[in-house]
């Protein structure tokens, strides 16, 4: 494995995940403006409103979940800490539209809260007042529940590395504890919240399923009802490159939050190693505070699909398994498709230092910060060229007429898949291997191992657990996408994911049960794994 291969083959992987972002990017400028005038007078500013006030709505919602959940377990003693530290995580385990597709069927004017409150007061339709779940604010309410494990986890990784010496300062220097977490933890723990909080508004950006289902008119909704509706690439490709727009100032505020910004943890003692005891009622209300998004976000959605699915769901097991088997092998296909390209890109990247092969590795996590219909659209419109000019080729020379060969098949979604995963693929492989040390390569070569032979026998076995670990996430996180399945899936296909949402369009939301839990308990998998993680360092820190 020469230089010339390896770094050419991470350069022509790296352009081949560049080209849904590029098309979308041409799109923007090469479109008519037509439909783009239409939209700029009709709907845009709804879609740019509606987006700002859920990133705003969201924003402030898990960092006032995630932050003081993080400062509870990690700094403070109080009962049920310890089961606390990585049950807060459990919600991670829910994509926002099946947990949007759970509260709406407890909360809506049919479902059993309001029924039982219209069954003991006598009241009508219009008497009373009630939470309207299908609307912005609980759109903002189903993707807080979700995404706050973010904040949450990077937050908590911080004050755990934070030193015991710099809040005894605080303490000598007459600072009470909720002082001292304002004025000292909190500055300290910055750059770590800004990191999850970015994490969660991309992710809010990047929602459609949730959105969509509750009518909340957004530029994910838009784009794809663009697509469909007007059959207009290039005006939703510039809705796209709004959308796209936001994505980049969130990334670009991210790290200028960080910029010449650095703290270093003097101490030898963790902040953990003397934490700070509760008193009796403070513990109960610290004890209160994390077990409600616990309940919220996944016991009481989770306990509901379970009854749903058992006792109330139309079930047929023929077309379950159907739906259970085309899931679970297309996200076992790209799963194994992803890490393969990022053991090449991870190891060009080990071994050579060129700038082209590290701009290369770079470039291929790019389409992670993006949402699923800008992917879907940006690889939909290059293979459905590349069809047509097969087509032509085809007909040309034999007379006979050919379908589809790219677009519309399994190889579109699996290149989405790719663009869409590539950098939570590479990130698990690139870990794995930094921990692996140079001088390893340098004995293999001099008992006369090339690049290859170093490896396939030293690298690989040493990378066992990165590589699971990396297959593991990819394959929940394909099994939950939504709006690339939807855009690009074959005729017919089905997969769990696209089955829940169209029988909760339908409205069938006990239907959509069973699908939805399957979901939900593949998801627990990494969760779990997470958790256990968390439980060790817990233990590590006690």
């Amino acid at each position: 494995m020469n230089f010339s291969l390896l770094s050419g083959a991470a350069i022509f992987i790296a352009a081949l995940l560049s080209l849904p972002i590029l098309v979308v990017l041409v799109n923007v400028v090469i479109g008519d403006g037509q439909v783009w005038q239409h939209l700029y007078q009709t709907v845009l500013v709804e879609y740019v409103h509606n987006s700002l006030l859920l990133m705003v709505g969201v924003g402030i919602g898990v960092l006032c979940i995630g932050v003081p959940a993080a400062w509870l377990t990690s700094m403070c003693n109080f009962p049920g800490r310890q089961f606390l530290a990585w049950a807060l995580l459990l919600p991670m385990a829910f994509p926002a539209y099946i947990i949007a597709y759970t509260y709406t069927g407890i909360l809506d004017f049919a479902g059993p809260v309001q029924t039982f409150i219209r069954e003991l007061t006598g009241w009508r339709y219009g008497d009373y007042w009630f939470f309207e779940i299908r609307s912005l604010g609980g759109a903002m309410t189903m993707l807080i529940l979700v995404l706050y494990p973010y904040v949450y986890l990077m937050s908590r990784a911080a004050f755990l590395e934070q030193s015991a010496n710099s809040l005894e300062v605080a303490r000598t220097l007459g600072y009470s504890n909720p002082q001292a977490f304002r004025k000292l933890a909190l500055p300290l723990a910055r750059p770590a919240i800004v990191t999850g909080l970015t994490l969660a508004l991309m992710e809010t950006l990047a929602d459609y399923g949730t959105v969509q289902y509750f009518s909340v008119n957004t530029f994910t909704t838009g784009i794809l009802r663009t697509f469909y509706g007007f059959g207009d690439v290039a005006a939703a490709s510039q809705l796209a490159g709004v959308l796209l727009l936001f994505v980049t100032v969130l990334i670009v505020l991210e790290r200028y939050s960080r910029h010449r910004i650095q703290y270093h943890n003097s101490g030898i003692k963790k902040a953990s190693s003397r934490r700070i005891p509760l008193g009796r009622w403070q513990g109960v209300c610290a004890l209160l505070f994390c077990l409600l998004p616990i309940l919220l976000g996944f016991l009481i959605p989770a306990l509901v699909l379970a009854y749903w699915a058992m006792f109330k769901a139309e079930f047929i097991a023929d077309r379950f398994l159907q739906l259970a088997w085309n899931s679970f092998y297309l996200a076992a296909l790209a799963a194994l498709i992803l890490v393969s390209l990022a053991l090449v890109l991870s190891y060009a990247g080990r071994l050579y230092k060129h700038k082209a092969v590290h701009a290369s590795v770079g470039l291929s996590g790019l389409g992670y910060a993006l949402p699923g219909t800008i992917i879907a659209i940006g690889t939909l419109v290059p293979l459905a060229w590349l069809d047509h000019q097969i087509i032509d080729l085809v007909k040309h020379y034999t007379g006979q007429k050919i379908g589809l060969l790219l677009s519309g098949t399994l190889f579109a979604l699996l290149f989405a898949y790719t663009v869409r995963f590539m950098a939570v693929s590479l990130g698990a492989v690139q870990n794995g291997l930094g921990k692996i040390k140079p001088s390893m390569d340098m004995s293999a070569r001099t008992l006369g191992m090339n690049s290859w032979k170093v490896l396939t026998r030293i690298h690989l076995p040493l990378l066992k657990g990165s590589i699971l670990t990396a297959i593991l996430i990819v394959f929940v996180d394909v099994l939950k996408e939504l709006p690339a399945t939807l855009v690009l899936r074959p005729f017919n296909f089905n997969t769990l994911a696209v089955r829940a949402f169209e029988l909760a369009s339908d409205e069938r939301l006990v239907d959509a049960a069973p699908a939805s839990l399957m979901i939900v308990l593949v998801s627990l998998v990494p969760v779990i794994l997470l958790s256990r993680s968390i439980s060790s360092d817990v233990a590590s820190s006690k």
